[in-house]
């Protein structure tokens, strides 16, 4: 059965004053994002905008030839803190479709309102519809079975703008189902037989990875802010004592805490992003990563 989580209604900016982002924005809706540009007919390539990079695969991967997509928050950019630029307000503004991660994503908190007032017409499409939210953790596509939630939500809403393409994009989403549960066992059997146990990271975006595949995340950042000296020293025994000598960071985040936590314990940082656009590839070599930590 379809889900219904359907409604109808950068370098980053993230630091520009209110009053040059409300700027930008008059001067989007001026070029003409609120009327004189429609959105894509399905006749066209359908323009679809997405948060992150890797909705950017899922989308591609279902809607094959017949999509373009616009990413809001490009690569290397934070969720947490990019504000859109006027190109990207323009681009979206075009779009028949968006597809929002729906989690409570900081970008999406602070601007779909202000995106669908530019766009009136253009379906969104709740991808966290179905998914059991974790508190205080927007990234959900970290487990590939989320992610294959996600992929039904953008199949039910590329067959809403374009049903006469319907049966094409049905066929596109149930091959790349397919690969997201082998991909979902491949970590699972990974996980199972590495014997990790805990991973520790500098940002907790793997919350729901490590439920999925019964690990505990150890964060070492408290509420967004770097650690106090007295959680670093205690991060420090708790790796010790688990012998974990592998620190996860972000490129997207400082890796000075995880740094000092690896030279403590004679280990190393290794960079995992949760952003990466190449989903499935990249899930691979994370999953690789955190399994290879109590070996490493």
């Amino acid at each position: 059965m379809i889900s219904s989580g359907i409604i109808r209604t950068p370098v980053s900016s993230a630091y520009l004053p209110s009053a040059v982002l409300a700027a930008l924005f008059l001067l989007a809706i001026a070029a003409g994002c609120t009327g004189v540009e429609q959105p894509d007919t399905p006749g066209d390539t359908i323009t679809v905008a997405v948060t992150i990079p890797p909705q950017a695969e899922f989308v591609e991967r279902v809607g094959g030839d017949r999509v373009r997509v616009v990413v809001m928050v490009p690569p290397g950019a934070s969720p947490h803190t990019y504000e859109p630029t006027p190109g990207d307000l323009t681009a979206v503004s075009r779009a028949a479709m968006y597809a929002k991660v729906g989690s409570g994503i900081e970008f999406e908190r602070a601007w779909m309102d202000k995106i669908t007032g530019l766009n009136p017409a253009m379906l969104v499409v709740d991808c966290s519809k179905g998914v059991d939210l974790i508190e205080a953790d927007p990234h959900i596509w970290t487990s590939p079975r989320n992610a294959g939630i996600m992929v039904e939500e953008i199949y039910a809403g590329l067959a809403a703008v374009d049903p006469e393409h319907q049966e094409y994009y049905r066929q596109n989403a149930d091959a790349y189902l397919q690969e997201l549960e082998s991909l979902d066992r491949d970590i699972r059997q990974a996980v199972e037989e590495s014997g990790t146990q805990k991973i520790m990271v500098y940002h907790p975006a793997w919350t729901y990875f490590a439920e999925e595949y019964g690990l505990t995340q150890v964060p070492i950042e408290e509420e967004g802010k770097e650690p106090s000296p007295q959680t670093l020293s205690r991060l420090i025994e708790e790796a010790k004592a688990e012998h974990i000598t592998v620190i996860f960071a972000e490129p997207e985040f400082s890796t000075r805490s995880a740094e000092v936590i690896a030279a403590e314990v004679d280990g190393r940082v290794v960079l995992v992003s949760p952003l990466a656009r190449n989903y499935t590839a990249n899930m691979q070599t994370v999953a690789e990563a955190f399994t290879a930590t109590e070996e490493a």
